[in-house]
């Protein structure tokens, strides 16, 4: 299952061209759903993202994502959102095709935003079978430009890994409120790896937000 949030704001017509950054977050999570979003910027507004220090959200502080945002939001054209729960990701992680999962979202999220041109964090070490994979999904060409570690040399994937990040943080948020310590979601976390063992003792099954296609999983069960 999957959710997709497109936000469009009421902007003057732009002189300069639209330019759209893409970039995930909980790609590598045992815990909670994959989010892509992607943002798009007016090219004479990007100046502006630099003077605001945005930069790869692993590189910034909660806080300071969270203060970030704001900023962001208020120069972006448009923004859009696809979150794949867990069962969503096992379906593709069984199949040995999370990069495809991963290229059908950004697909989703670009086709319900207008840019110029789409710069995109891409997951597959072969970038242009990478851009094949996302376009094959489209209605028609689009100007994808694929870049490994987009997310630290194009400020416009940066504000959308700020985004990523941050409405994953917000999903396993919701998560903790109900069950507590399960940290970061990650299984390099041992707080999150107690939670599970715990939760298999108890249950003698997996959490229904938890990836049973994580091979740390596995092999607790």
């Amino acid at each position: 299952m999957f959710n997709l949030e497109v936000f469009g704001f009421p902007r003057k017509p732009y002189l300069s061209k639209l330019i759209a950054g893409v970039d995930e977050a909980g790609r590598g999570s045992i815990l909670g759903p994959l989010v892509i979003a992607g943002i798009v910027i007016p090219a004479n507004r990007i100046s502006d993202l630099t003077m605001l220090g945005v930069r790869d959200s692993k590189m910034l502080t909660s806080k300071s994502r969270e203060r970030l945002i704001k900023e962001i939001i208020n120069l972006a054209d448009s923004v859009s959102i696809i979150k794949f729960d867990s069962h969503e990701v096992d379906r593709y992680v069984f199949l040995n095709g999370l990069n495809e999962l991963e290229a059908l979202g950004m697909a989703n999220v670009i086709r319900n935003i207008r840019a110029d041109d789409i710069y995109i964090d891409a997951c597959d070490v072969n970038l242009d079978r990478y851009r094949r994979s996302i376009q094959k999904y489209m209605m028609g060409p689009r100007n994808i430009y694929c870049l490994h570690h987009a997310d630290t040399i194009n400020i416009v994937v940066s504000a959308a890994s700020i985004l990523a990040k941050i409405i994953r943080d917000k999903e396993i948020q919701k998560i903790r409120e109900v069950y507590h310590d399960i940290g970061s979601g990650y299984p390099s976390d041992e707080k999150t790896m107690r939670f599970i063992q715990k939760w298999i003792r108890v249950h003698e099954s997996s959490p229904t937000f938890a990836r049973k296609s994580w091979k740390p999983l596995r092999n607790i069960l």
